[in-house]
C-alpha cells in the first residue's frame, strides 16, 4: 500500500463522475470518508449530440472533494485500457479497490428502431453497456484480491428505460435492459465471494441527459417530463445518488442481483 494508503478507508471508483448522478456519488461517498478514483470521459463525442463532461468539469468534483482523497482520470469508458488504467492507479494510489460504479452513460434517438442509425446504435451499446462490462472486467479482480471476509460493492446506473418499452429511444433502452441482464448474471457469479452487484433504475433526473431527452420528444422544457411521476417532480441526481450510496452500505448487505427503482412511481403507471 502506498503511503497515501490508508486500510481503514474505503477505495471506490466512480465512471461519469463529472457531473450529473456521478458526481453527486462522488461527493456523498466522500463525506463517508471513501478515497475515490474519479473517471470521465472529459471530450465530447459527434455521435452524442449534447455536450458531455469536459476536464473542468471533472476537477470541479476533485476540488470539492479535496485533492488528497481522490484523483481523477480521464478516461472513456469504451476504451478498456483506459478503464484498467483507473483501476490500477487505484491499487497504487490507495492500496485496492472495495466498490465500483458504473454511472458513465449517455443518450440518443429520435427515431424508430428500423431508422435507427448504426453509429447509434453502437454508440448507445458501448456507452451504456460495454462501459459497465468494460468496468466489471477491471474492478472486480480488484476487489476480490481485498481479503476476506470483504464487503465488495458493484452497482451500475440503468434506467426506467431498462424495465419499460420507451419510443424514439430503442438502442439506449435496449443498452440499459442489457444492464440490468449482465448484474444479474455478474451477482450470481459472485454471490459467495463478498461482493454484491446491484443497479439503481432512475427516472426522469435532472441534468444534461434529460436536456437531450426533451429534444428527442420535441418537448418545449425537460420539466415536462414530471408529469410521468407520481410525485409530479423531476428527480434531482443527489436521490438517485443516494440510492446508490446505501447499496454500498453495510445495510445493503442483503441486497444483490436487482434493480433499485428510484422513479418517483413512474413503473407503477
Amino acid at each position: 500500500m502506498s503511503v497515501e494508503g490508508n486500510s481503514l478507508q474505503p477505495v471506490a471508483i466512480i465512471t461519469g463522475a463529472g457531473r450529473g448522478i456521478g458526481a453527486c456519488i462522488a461527493r456523498q461517498l466522500a463525506s463517508k470518508q471513501y478515497r475515490l478514483v474519479l473517471v470521465d470521459i472529459c471530450h465530447d463525442d459527434p455521435d452524442i449530440g449534447y455536450p458531455l463532461a469536459s476536464s473542468d468539469d471533472l476537477n470541479r468534483v476533485m476540488d470539492e472533494i479535496g485533492r488528497g482523497q481522490a484523483i481523477a482520470v480521464p478516461a472513456d469508458v469504451r476504451d478498456p485500457k483506459g478503464v484498467g488504467e483507473a483501476v490500477r492507479l487505484a491499487r497504487e494510489r490507495f492500496g485496492g479497490l472495495d466498490v465500483a460504479i458504473a454511472a458513465a452513460g449517455a443518450i440518443a434517438g429520435g427515431q424508430s428502431l428500423w431508422r435507427t442509425p448504426e453509429n447509434t446504435w453502437q454508440t448507445m451499446i458501448d456507452v451504456n453497456l460495454t462501459g459497465v462490462f468494460n468496468l466489471a472486467r477491471a474492478a472486480v479482480p480488484e476487489i476480490l484480491r481485498r481479503p476476506t471476509p470483504r464487503q465488495g460493492r458493484f452497482i451500475a446506473i440503468s434506467s426506467t428505460a431498462g424495465l419499460v418499452g420507451m419510443p424514439l429511444i430503442a438502442a439506449y433502452a435496449a443498452a440499459k435492459h442489457g444492464v440490468i441482464g449482465l448484474i444479474k448474471a455478474m451477482a450470481t457469479e459472485l454471490g459467495g465471494e463478498g461482493i454484491t452487484v446491484n443497479a439503481v433504475c432512475p427516472g426522469s433526473t435532472r441534468g444534461s441527459m434529460l436536456e437531450h431527452s426533451a429534444r428527442i420528444y420535441e418537448l418545449s422544457d425537460s420539466v415536462e417530463f414530471a408529469s410521468h411521476h407520481l410525485t409530479g417532480k423531476l428527480l434531482e441526481p443527489d436521490e438517485i445518488a443516494s440510492a446508490a450510496v446505501f447499496l454500498t452500505s453495510q445495510g445493503a448487505s442483503g441486497i444483490t442481483g436487482t434493480c433499485l427503482v428510484v422513479d418517483a412511481g413512474f413503473t407503477t403507471k
